[in-house]
């Protein structure tokens, strides 16, 4: 990897390990891709709920609200370089002209590209290194420019990871710092002899319910001091920002996860820990109530969401492809719908989009943006 682009994945790298909002992350991480990147206009940024694989937010200030034709590409057209496939796919990165061979004329997308100034397309899913898709990434070049070349697409590889990591933590600090987000994730900022910095409101009522902590003897939970320890460690040795992680079951019986990471901005370095409930995804239990699906359908359908072929479901489910098949007419007929397609439409289009258009307003107005489906009737 040249220089350049040696320099700027250790700028994504150490910006993607401090929280922060996630428009400013993704400000941030814009000005540091296009510097090894090239592309036309501004990157199309997409947080997508790692349960399902489908959108949850979109953000380019060039286009501050998605096109409703584009959200019905994505979801209703039979057509290539579809975020869903771009994240199942090994490399997890995919250029249209490389997905039609380098004849896009018959893509819709494509043409609906063209439409709007740009002729080249990279979508790119942002995993982190445990395998769970936080966002995706396109980019986008006009006609007569260059394609994205080998080493572009190898940087865009490279710093995928740590894309995704750091749109997962600035979901969690803006949750945290969201009054109006129930049962929040809490965040605390320790300063290096381990006092306390600053705190999210409700953040003192999960300290209370860690273990091994007796806040009224200024004593933190074992738990807090452990994450931040091994945050601090990067800084002592001048090495990448780590971000520490630990599952913790509380004293109440519920399971939690503390993420630790150092805050290198200013003159004194300083640990954040941020603590959230370490819930199954929302989306199985919507589902459920929803549409009244029971457990088995409600698994088949969240691999329906992810692109899963029959004989995969049935693989991972450990049953027969005609079984799969069972509950998939089941799942039809409790939907209201005739074909995977109109399943993962119908599902997107209820619960999704309404998440998306609120956070295009929430980050107009500067305010916290949202992960995961919203609550809604379905229809």
């Amino acid at each position: 990897m040249a220089d350049a682009k040696q320099r700027a994945l250790d700028k994504i790298v150490s910006m993607s390990a401090e929280p922060r909002s996630l428009v400013t992350y993704w400000d941030q991480a814009s000005e540091v891709l296009r510097s090894a990147v090239p592309h036309y206009t501004f990157p199309c940024w997409y947080t997508v709920d790692p349960a399902s694989l489908l959108i949850t937010s979109h953000y380019n200030p060039w286009m501050p609200e998605l096109p409703p034709e584009s959200l019905a590409l994505e979801y209703y057209a039979d057509d290539v370089n579809q975020i869903v496939d771009v994240a199942r796919s090994p490399s997890g990165i995919s250029t249209v002209h490389e997905a039609t061979d380098g004849d896009p004329s018959a893509s819709p997308r494509w043409q609906a590209n063209i439409a709007l100034g740009g002729d080249q397309e990279l979508v790119a899913a942002l995993r982190t290194r445990s395998g769970e898709t936080w966002a995706a990434l396109g980019l986008y070049r006009e006609t007569g420019q260059r394609m994205f070349d080998a080493s572009e697409k190898h940087f865009i590889q490279e710093s995928a990871p740590h894309l995704a990591e750091g749109a997962r933590r600035s979901l969690l600090f803006g949750e945290a710092t969201d009054p109006e987000v129930p049962r929040a994730p809490g965040l605390i900022v320790l300063s290096r002899d381990w006092t306390i910095d600053s705190s999210t409101p409700g953040m003192e009522q999960w300290l209370h319910d860690l273990p091994d902590g007796d806040l009224d003897r200024g004593r933190l939970p074992a738990a807090v001091l452990s994450v931040a320890a091994r945050a601090m460690r990067s800084i002592e040795s001048n090495e990448p920002a780590e971000v520490a992680m630990a599952r913790v079951l509380t004293r109440s019986g519920a399971w939690v996860v503390l993420h630790g990471a150092a805050l290198q901005s200013g003159a004194e370095h300083r640990i954040a820990v941020i603590v959230e409930p370490a819930q199954p995804a929302r989306i199985t239990s919507l589902l459920m109530s929803a549409y009244g699906l029971t457990d088995r359908e409600r698994d088949v359908t969240r691999l329906v969401l992810q692109g899963v072929s029959t004989a995969e479901i049935a693989e991972e489910l450990v049953v027969s492809p005609h079984t799969v098949q069972q509950h998939l007419k089941s799942v039809f007929d409790k939907t209201g719908v005739r074909s995977r397609r109109d399943l993962v439409g119908k599902v997107f289009f209820a619960h999704y989009e309404p998440r998306l258009r609120d956070n295009e307003q929430r980050a107009a107005k500067d305010q916290p943006l949202r992960g995961g489906p919203a609550v809604a009737a379905p229809h």
